[in-house]
């Protein structure tokens, strides 16, 4: 599945009755905590492997070599043998899951009287909390593990004060991971809001966006494609710096099921959800959780570009 970041959440209204029988079917919470959730996180977007955290854990190997096997093909004549070559193994490494979760409580009092509104709302902030702390999770595993650093001024193009600095360094960042030999392909540039902004307003005024498709300015959205790369932006992503990455090769999200009875799954994220009657208290709690772990298999596959001066 490819994953788009981000993506519009449905709406709709239902009436006091469709309320309840909502709220007391799971596969149903799930759906709509789903529509909320998929295709939002950013650390999907960034660590688009996926793994099978089966157990609670995964194993897995850290790139230290490049992404070539290092021999060159040979001619082979009909029903001649295939030269065989070792490939290079990486660092073993493991990792565990935690499970993130948050649960809200919904009255029959807001049911009544707010509706469907007072719902979605809740749902709304399970979700999206969700969704920026597992973001600000994975960003730290990523700012941690990826090391390469590239400074605009001692790349000899300065700067990101007009367009051409601004894909002169990128440039030059780009051709120069692609000339060790490491078969990846830093494609897509990632920035803070604030800088986003900064950034895209420099772009208009150098008149550098095209005026039809694909102009940020136009469509107001991350990610888009411009100058042969996807540019995106989160106010999930800790630090001032842009970086660019290939989002091929970074790493993945090991997803751990757990699907407990009460609990049913939510899109193609990880997510769960639940919901309870409480009888007790006229009221339903609603929870929502990913057990997950991000890891970084490739730290070559990203760069931390500094003095920019955005």
């Amino acid at each position: 599945m490819g994953y788009t970041y981000p993506v519009r959440h449905q709406t709709g209204t239902l009436t006091t009755e469709q309320l309840h029988l909502l709220l007391k079917n799971p596969r149903l919470i799930a759906r709509q905590v789903a529509s909320l959730t998929n295709e939002k996180f950013l650390a999907d977007y960034l660590l688009s492997g996926r793994y099978d955290a089966a157990g609670g854990g995964v194993y897995y190997e850290t790139e230290t070599g490049d992404l070539y096997t290092g021999t060159d093909p040979e001619a082979i004549e009909p029903a001649g043998d295939y030269p065989l070559i070792q490939l290079d193994e990486g660092v073993p490494s493991a990792a565990r899951t935690v499970k993130f979760g948050q649960g809200s409580v919904i009255t029959d009092e807001k049911i009544s009287r707010e509706g469907n509104q007072y719902v979605q709302k809740a749902l709304m902030r399970v979700g999206n909390q969700m969704v920026r702390y597992v973001d600000t999770v994975a960003w730290g595993v990523i700012a941690s593990r990826v090391s390469s650093t590239s400074a605009a001024t001692s790349d000899g193009v300065g700067a990101w004060t007009t367009a051409g600095n601004v894909l002169g360094h990128l440039m030059t960042v780009r051709e120069a991971r692609a000339e060790l030999a490491t078969g990846l392909d830093l494609d897509t540039v990632v920035l803070p809001s604030a800088k986003w902004a900064k950034l895209v307003g420099m772009l208009v005024d150098d008149g550098a966006l095209p005026r039809e498709q694909g102009n940020i300015a136009l469509s107001g959205t991350a990610p888009v494609s411009a100058f042969g790369m996807t540019w995106l932006t989160s106010p999930h992503i800790t630090g001032t710096d842009p970086w660019l990455f290939d989002t091929a090769q970074l790493g993945g999200m090991a997803d751990e099921k757990l699907l407990s009875e009460e609990f049913a799954a939510a899109g193609q994220t990880g997510v769960e959800a639940s919901t309870t009657r409480i009888s007790d208290n006229d009221s339903y709690l609603v929870r929502g959780r990913r057990v997950t772990v991000p890891i970084v298999t490739e730290p070559q596959a990203g760069v931390k570009l500094t003095g920019t001066g955005l």
